[in-house]
């Protein structure tokens, strides 16, 4: 049965009429066309799906519309602003922290949450915090090093 699901994305309202078990993952990429959050395992696991809900990261695979009823939704597309990229995804840029790019917005997400918590974690922080997110190319140093980057340069706007 449809309801009408009200949030706000990436600083705007946002109001759908849809059924409010459905999860947030194929109502961004289905309705909203937001592509940028990836379907990984669907199982919650690879983190491959990652947006922030209040500022929580939050695996999009597993958290239902209803969910984020009320609440802020902030997805890889509301990172940047006036064209100019958030220092994470600058400092992915900067240290490679991507190779095929799949897992590259669950990781910045899940990174942009820890830094609106804790806006200078230690590395072992991190550490902590992205080894719930998979990649399988090999790249997690290279994103370590480009999430500490972001840190030191105000990383939590």
């Amino acid at each position: 049965m449809k309801k009408s699901v009200r949030f706000r994305l990436n600083g705007h309202p946002v109001a759908l009429d849809t059924d409010d078990r459905r999860t947030l993952l194929w109502v961004l990429r289905d309705d909203l066309n937001l592509t940028g959050t990836k379907y990984g395992c669907g199982e919650g696991v690879c983190g491959a799906c990652t947006v922030a809900v209040d500022g929580t990261a939050v695996r999009s695979c597993q958290t239902t519309v209803a969910a984020v009823e009320g609440k802020s939704v902030v997805t890889i597309e509301g990172l940047e602003h006036d064209g100019k990229l958030h220092p994470l995804q600058q400092a992915f840029i900067e240290h490679n922290g991507f190779q095929c790019g799949y897992c590259t917005s669950g990781m910045l997400m899940n990174a942009w949450a820890l830094l609106q918590k804790q806006p200078h974690p230690s590395r072992s922080a991190i550490v902590d915090e992205m080894n719930a997110n998979l990649c399988r190319c090999g790249a997690h140093q290279r994103i370590l090093a480009a999430i500490e980057q972001a840190s030191k340069a105000g990383g939590a706007r």
